[in-house]
């Protein structure tokens, strides 16, 4: 009987069997899927190069206090090109798909550049056209939704970390506008004060009442008036 299944079992394996460290064949949609991040990637939220202090950003191995100093000098980033450029000219060796773990700008998914969604760690061309085939989102709920035909839930949520879906001011609710960065219940109640709002000027105008231009430029970045 041993001999036996000794023959079988090589015949099968001789004949294309797999084994155990041999891969499954993948089917048309898996096999077009982006490999899974490093798990360095994974770990935590970046900081957000808008609001982080010079000493959290120097805290972070990644980023040294030469850089951290210019970073909180740039500010604000309305985009993650406007970071790109501060770091390309203090840090231009640095690993970006380490670096960008650590500090970051959120993109917006509906206006955001291709060149912009590139620079997202673990994002390569495949889900960066992903990211662009399902625009205009109207919601994080939808962004999720739609890249979970290509991903797992662990590898969604980490990708929301680094973009957002501008709220509608007239509808938003409170925990939607809790959600923008450097937002609280101070500034919700302004947010909302004002309603209904009839153009991002209005917005810009009622905001700039209890806060500077460029602090109300970054707000302006997650904010929009639907019709």
């Amino acid at each position: 009987m041993k001999a036996y299944l000794l023959i079988f079992t090589l015949v099968f394996v001789g004949c294309g069997g797999s084994t155990y460290d041999e891969a499954p064949a993948a089917d048309s949609a898996s096999a077009a899927a982006p490999a899974a991040p490093p798990a360095a990637m994974t770990s935590s939220a970046p900081l957000n190069a808008n609001l982080a202090g010079e000493e959290a950003l120097a805290a972070s191995e990644l980023i040294s206090a030469e850089l951290a100093a210019s970073i909180v000098a740039g500010r604000p980033y309305l985009s993650a090109l406007d970071l790109e450029a501060v770091v390309s000219a203090k840090a231009p060796d640095a690993d970006r798909g380490q670096l960008y773990t650590a500090v970051w700008v959120p993109l917006n998914l509906n206006t955001a550049s291709r060149e912009e969604i590139l620079l997202t760690p673990g994002i390569g061309d495949r889900m960066a056209h992903e990211f662009e085939e399902y625009r205009p989102y109207v919601a994080m709920a939808q962004f999720k939704r739609e890249m979970g035909k290509y991903v797992d839930e662990a590898e969604v949520e980490r990708m929301s970390r680094y973009v957002f879906v501008p709220i509608d001011l007239n509808t938003a609710s409170a925990e939607e506008i809790l959600a923008i960065p450097g937002v609280g219940d101070r500034m919700k109640h302004e947010f909302e004060e004002y309603r209904p709002y009839v153009s991002l000027d209005q917005f810009r105008r009622e905001m700039g009442k209890y806060v500077d231009d460029d602090e109300v430029a970054r707000l302006a970045r997650y904010v929009e008036v639907r019709n």
